[in-house]
C-alpha cells in the first residue's frame, strides 16, 4: 500500500530544508535539486509540490511571513487588554512584541537570515517584490500598533525611526553576531522604548 503524504506537511518540510540551506550557504545556493537533497527527497518529489524554482521561493518567503505573523498574533491575543497593565508591564509587552523581529535565538536568527536573503533577492527579482513589500509594511504596521498607546508628538517619524532601529539591529545581529549579541540588541531596543515612554 503506498504511503500517504500530507501535501501541506511535505511543502512545510521542503520550506524548512530551503531555510536551512539559505542560512548555511545563502539563497544563491538554493535550487530544486539542493533543496531536495537537504530534505532527503528526490527532485521529482519536490517538483510534485512546486512547479519550479520561482514557486518554491515564493512559498518559502510566504512561509517566513506567515510564521512570524502567526507568532505575533498569538502574542498580541495573549496580551489582551493592555489598559489594565502597569506602565512597566506595558513597556515589557512592547519590547517582547518587537523582539520577535530580532535574531535573538536560533529560530528567529534563521527567520531573519532567510528574510534578509529574500529581501536582497527581491531587489532584482520582481516575483518576490510584492512579498518583500508586504513584510516591510507588516513591520511598520506592528510598530505603529505598538506605539499607538504613547502620546507622541510625531508618531509617523517615530514609526520610521523605530522600524529603522529594528532593521538595523536585525541586519547587524545576523552579519555581526560577535558585535551585536542578542542581549545587546534587546538592550538597545528596550532603551529606545523606555526613552519614548519618558518623552
Amino acid at each position: 500500500m503506498p504511503k500517504i503524504v500530507d501535501p501541506e506537511s511535505r511543502r512545510a518540510e521542503v520550506a524548512d530544508a530551503l531555510f536551512r540551506l539559505a542560512v548555511r550557504e545563502g539563497l544563491h545556493r538554493v535550487s530544486l535539486r539542493t533543496v531536495a537533497a537537504e530534505a532527503g527527497l528526490n527532485v521529482g518529489s519536490v517538483r510534485h509540490y512546486f512547479d519550479g524554482q520561482a514557486e518554491l521561493m515564493r512559498f518559502a518567503m510566504r512561509t517566513v511571513i506567515d510564521r512570524v505573523s502567526a507568532r505575533l498574533t498569538e502574542k498580541v491575543e495573549a496580551l489582551g487588554d493592555v489598559g489594565g497593565l502597569s506602565a512597566a508591564e506595558r513597556r515589557a509587552a512592547r519590547t517582547e512584541l518587537l523582539a520577535e523581529l530580532l535574531p535573538l535565538d536560533d529560530v528567529r536568527r534563521a527567520e531573519v537570515t532567510v528574510f534578509l536573503e529574500f529581501a536582497v533577492a527581491s531587489r532584482t527579482d520582481e516575483r518576490l517584490a510584492d512579498l518583500a513589500r508586504e513584510a516591510a509594511s507588516g513591520t511598520r504596521a506592528l510598530v505603529r500598533r505598538v506605539l499607538a498607546a504613547l502620546d507622541l508628538d510625531d508618531p509617523d517619524t517615530e514609526v520610521r525611526r523605530l522600524t529603522a532601529l529594528i532593521d538595523g539591529l536585525s541586519l547587524n545581529g545576523v552579519l555581526h553576531p560577535d558585535l551585536w549579541s542578542p542581549a545587546a540588541a534587546l538592550s538597545a531596543l528596550r532603551a529606545h522604548l523606555d526613552a519614548l515612554d519618558q518623552s
